[in-house]
């Protein structure tokens, strides 16, 4: 089929690949412009750009879409059969949900209708779902909305983190959207129940609460693994909890307190063991190591 693909992060590469692998006329790629990233803030192409140029195909970088007069023309030029949608990060407007033929198809990485909007994957570790997926819909204007082609799950395991859960999803949705695109499958509206929203995650949503349970911390660990990761407060530090267990033992120690071997003291009574941390500007440690090069003494306080 003649596409366009459009997409920004790590995410939508699995897809961009399959469909060039599979035959289909890639016409261009979409993703967000080049930003300043890394050390000295240097312009960084995107994921999907990078992986684009790599494949030879033609690149658009447009800012804006919504009311780019100029940008709805090229895009309806394209002639395109479909386009092929994937974390993309810029709202299509009608005149380009409206311009291919068998319309814009999401890969969405959750299963429709829970789990809506920016953050899905993270979402359903942090509420504790023993499962999710990917969603193939055809986009309209309303967030995350459109009629259900092709939906498949995945479990989520308890040492599932949003790294791992991310990887699996990127490659389901690729094998996914080759199915959509090979077998049309009827559109079948999105039920009414169990819409729920992963809003956008801040640096902010990082910070540990110790007053909670250890299950819901390690939860947060690990649906904030990579980004924008877990920290806690140990005098003027802030350090970073990249992996944590829950313990089976309990204590009547307020939360927040150091017990021994890295174990801390959560709410109600619950005990978390954190296993793998970080100090700003040094390299991850698992616990032991930690422990031996920065002073965290049993009865400290994290928060």
């Amino acid at each position: 089929m003649r596409l366009a693909v459009m997409g920004s992060p790590d995410f939508a590469v699995p897809a961009l690949k399959a469909l060039h692998a599979a035959g289909h006329e890639i016409v261009a790629v979409y993703s967000q412009p080049p930003k300043p990233a890394h050390r000295g803030q240097r312009e960084t192409k995107c994921a999907v750009h990078v992986a684009a140029e790599a494949l030879g195909l033609t690149v658009r970088t447009p800012a804006r879409l919504r009311r780019d007069e100029a940008e709805h023309a090229a895009f309806a030029a394209l002639d395109l059969d479909a386009a092929v949608v994937a974390a993309y990060g810029l709202i299509l407007p009608r005149p380009m949900l409206d311009a291919p033929r068998r319309g814009c198809l999401n890969i969405h990485a959750s299963l429709l209708p829970r789990w809506r909007g920016a953050a899905p994957i993270q979402a359903a570790i942090l509420a504790g779902d023993d499962r999710t997926g990917v969603t193939i819909m055809r986009m309209e204007e309303g967030l995350d909305t459109g009629p259900m082609l092709l939906a498949e799950a995945v479990p989520i395991g308890p040492d599932t983190t949003a790294a791992s859960l991310h990887d699996a999803l990127a490659a389901l949705g690729a094998r996914l959207i080759l199915r959509a695109l090979a077998e049309d499958p009827p559109a079948v509206p999105q039920p009414d129940e169990g819409v729920t929203y992963a809003p956008k995650l801040t640096r902010e949503d990082g910070r540990i609460d110790w007053s909670r349970a250890a299950a819901v911390i390690d939860r947060q660990v690990r649906a904030l693994n990579p980004w924008p990761g877990t920290h806690t407060r140990h005098g003027q530090e802030t350090l970073k909890v990249l992996a944590a267990v829950p313990c089976a033992d309990r204590t009547e120690a307020p939360p927040g307190t150091l017990l021994d071997g890295g174990r801390v003291a959560c709410g109600g009574g619950t005990v978390l063991r954190l296993t793998r941390m970080q100090r700003a500007g040094r390299a991850p440690q698992d616990i032991d190591a930690f422990l031996r090069g920065y002073s965290l003494a049993p009865g400290d306080r994290l928060g």
